[in-house]
């Protein structure tokens, strides 16, 4: 992350995006698939890293393997893309607001005050010398004898996929491909996010 100041001089924390360039690769239409889409591809890979599947979807592109493939099945009206064109940085403006989404850091095994924010048993008096991070009881007596389904437990936490909704575009640099956003997106530094927008 960083931070820029407005014309207000208010220093806003920005997350640097790399948005592009991204290649059509397919259009897919609803006559040949059932429904309408464009697929994009973003950053060069080798291609001894390239299955040959994927080496010959991208050779009928006329383009070098990518490392990110994915789909977009909403536009917006006279933006529909065809078969090669490149899609960068400029079809953002500064101010509006889009939705990022990505795969958020992984935390490992976490007991349940970190990834439930429970509070513990409670003070660590009359005896209590090992129940301060505990869940606590989790089931019933005789009946049910089980424990429910969905009970709030420590367990993996993170790397879950999350979508951040309304984040504003703070600046944008157009001929390094970036987008500054307003805030934190998901992800540790260097991972892939999908930006939508929606007007």
């Amino acid at each position: 992350m960083t931070s820029v100041y407005d014309a207000d001089g208010k220093n806003i924390p920005c997350t640097v995006i790399q948005a592009g360039p991204c290649v059509v690769t397919q259009v897919r239409t609803k006559e040949k698939d059932g429904y309408e889409a464009i697929q994009l591809a973003f950053e060069d890979k080798k291609e001894k890293h390239t299955t040959k599947a994927e080496l010959g979807h991208f050779n009928k592109a006329g383009i070098s393997p990518k490392r990110v493939v994915t789909e977009f099945s909403r536009f917006e009206a006279g933006h529909q893309k065809t078969f090669g064109d490149v899609v960068k940085v400029d079809i953002f403006e500064e101010g509006e607001y889009i939705d990022v989404v990505g795969i958020s850091k992984g935390k490992g095994f976490q007991g349940v005050v970190k990834r439930h924010n429970f509070a513990g048993v409670g003070q660590a008096t009359h005896g209590q010398h090992n129940r301060l991070r505990a869940p606590g009881s989790v089931g019933a007596s005789s009946w049910p004898s089980r424990v429910f389904k969905g009970i709030r437990m420590a367990g993996r936490m993170g790397g879950d996929r999350v979508k951040v909704i309304n984040l504003q575009i703070v600046k944008i640099i157009a001929e390094k491909n970036l987008v500054l956003v307003k805030g934190a997106v998901p992800g540790s530094n260097g991972s892939y996010v999908i930006i939508e927008r929606w007007k």
